[in-house]
């Protein structure tokens, strides 16, 4: 069986670059549009950056920790890379689409594999309008912010703002509050798939709000609306054993 044709990319941190020259040595170094695998040496966010650039091409990524935290990442290692990629497991996930409105009538769109999130980004809590489908599900929040998260990014941002851990498979999205003043004692809220959601700003002037879908950041926004994305697939490959699924399971009795 032929040696498939392996591109690599790294974040600019010195334990990632001294990986990439060391794989490259071993390996060679596929270009990306004719490549079977890119290997992503760094950080989770770094892996978000590979995805969102290389999501028109065929080939799958396979990560490897050279960062912080590595959720989405396979341990580090040099030897028999080539067989551990032809075990990988894939998992596919869709992105959510973000289309935000600022003041000045422009419109925005980005993709996020994580979570779409509004931030206040000003010194008083932000007031949001949130509509699922067409109806009107809370008429006004006040809060620090509030996210829709996919599975595979429920447990980063989400998570710390005491959202639930979602399983792949599930086919649900995370509504998550912020620092929710009012209602005081909102959860949140699970969401089919197929949900739309959309935020209308109350008072964006007073209440100044900004959106972020994977660190594509929009400042001024007065609606923002969410969706998932299914024309759009990310093929992410794990070590058996240590995919998606696993690890949202080990999170949740860590």
């Amino acid at each position: 069986m032929p040696r498939p044709q392996i591109a690599f990319v790294a974040s600019p941190v010195p334990l990632a670059q001294s990986a990439l020259k060391t794989l490259i040595k071993a390996y060679g170094d596929a270009p990306q549009e004719k490549a079977d695998i890119i290997v992503a040496l760094g950080g989770d966010g770094f892996m978000l950056q590979t995805l969102h650039a290389s999501q028109h091409l065929d080939a799958p990524v396979y990560g490897m920790n050279r960062g912080t935290v590595g959720f989405l990442m396979n341990e580090f290692g040099a030897d028999d890379l080539p067989a551990r990629l032809d075990s990988a497991v894939e998992e596919v996930i869709n992105p959510l689409a973000m289309t935000a409105l600022t003041a000045d009538g422009t419109m925005h769109d980005a993709l996020a594999i994580n979570e779409v999130s509004l931030l206040r980004a000003g010194p008083q809590a932000a007031k949001l309008r949130i509509t699922v489908d067409g109806k009107e599900r809370l008429p006004e929040l006040v809060c620090d912010g509030a996210l829709v998260a996919t599975p595979a990014g429920s447990t980063a941002y989400n998570y710390s703002a005491h959202g639930p851990i979602l399983p792949i498979g599930s086919g649900v999205l995370a509504l998550t509050a912020m620092s929710a003043f009012r209602p005081r004692r909102w959860r949140g809220a699970l969401l089919p798939k197929r949900a739309v959601v959309r935020f209308d700003v109350i008072d964006p002037q007073k209440r100044p709000v900004m959106a972020d879908a994977d660190g594509s950041s929009v400042r001024d926004v007065v609606s923002v609306e969410i969706r998932s994305e299914p024309s759009v697939q990310h093929r992410i490959l794990f070590d058996p054993g240590h995919g998606l699924e696993e690890r949202l399971i080990q999170e949740q009795f860590a």
